[in-house]
């Protein structure tokens, strides 16, 4: 299967140490860092989980690199803080897409500036008739009408509740993601198994991932849904941003 991802990216660093006092000057903790890992994150990361499963990706990104570094304590694998470097990237030059037959698009909006409603309303229009998932942060519209599956989590999900409420369109193409409580489509509940969870950083991506790529195999929904949930409990039990 061959799929285009869309979407803002940047790196993921993790920089973990042992926490063994409290600051003098104020209290927070001092860590003392003794390893750093990092990987690709954000829209990224679900081009990586793509890969993962077996799946061909090109990827359509941000050139400006967008920078979260998280510091961990590792006896606990609590995270202490998160700093994040250049917020802001470019905006897509649409007409640099490749035209090319594909499975599927994702469309991996992470409000980083690198996509615009009118972007995403155009790219619906120019792969017709193929299958296009969406992720994003944005309050819902008219410009996400031609899209096929809308992934948002919990949080995302209140924020667009006025909307949803009164828009049965776009309400029954939404699925909404609530970690230990499964996911909701159609006013219907996916339970998920519980699992013990060490890391929920990027587990978004990987069910999206997992969504999109049993889509392509079966054309059923729900099938994909409980797939996607069965990935995520798998990275969510890794530390840090994993790919399935």
């Amino acid at each position: 299967m061959k799929i285009l991802v869309i979407g803002d990216s940047c790196v993921d660093i993790f920089r973990y140490g042992n926490v063994e006092r409290i600051a003098p000057e104020a209290p927070i903790p001092i860590i003392l860092p003794s390893k750093e890992t990092s990987n690709p994150g954000m829209a990224g990361n679900v081009a990586e989980n793509l890969k993962a499963l077996g799946a061909r990706v090109d990827f359509i990104t941000n050139k400006k690199e967008i920078r979260k570094i998280r510091y961990v304590d590792t006896k606990t694998n609590q995270l202490l803080l998160r700093v994040d470097e250049n917020d802001k990237c470019e905006r897509i030059v649409i007409s640099s897409l490749p035209l090319k037959k594909y499975n599927a698009i994702v469309i991996s909006d992470y409000c980083k500036g690198f996509l615009e409603e009118k972007d995403i309303e155009k790219i619906c229009t120019l792969f017709r008739n193929i299958p296009i998932f969406l992720d994003t942060k944005k309050i819902l519209g008219v410009w996400a009408y031609n899209v096929d599956f809308i992934k948002i989590n919990h949080e995302e999900y209140k924020n667009n509740k006025h909307i949803l409420d009164s828009n049965s369109f776009l309400f029954k193409k939404t699925i909404i993601t609530r970690g230990k409580f499964g996911c909701d489509f159609q006013s219907k509940n996916f339970p998920t198994i519980d699992v013990p969870v060490k890391d929920i950083s990027g587990a978004g991506d990987t069910f999206l991932s997992g969504l999109v790529v049993e889509y392509i195999k079966t054309n059923n929904i729900k099938k994909s849904i409980n797939f996607a949930q069965e990935c995520t409990t798998t990275v969510v039990q890794k530390i840090g941003v994993s790919t399935i």
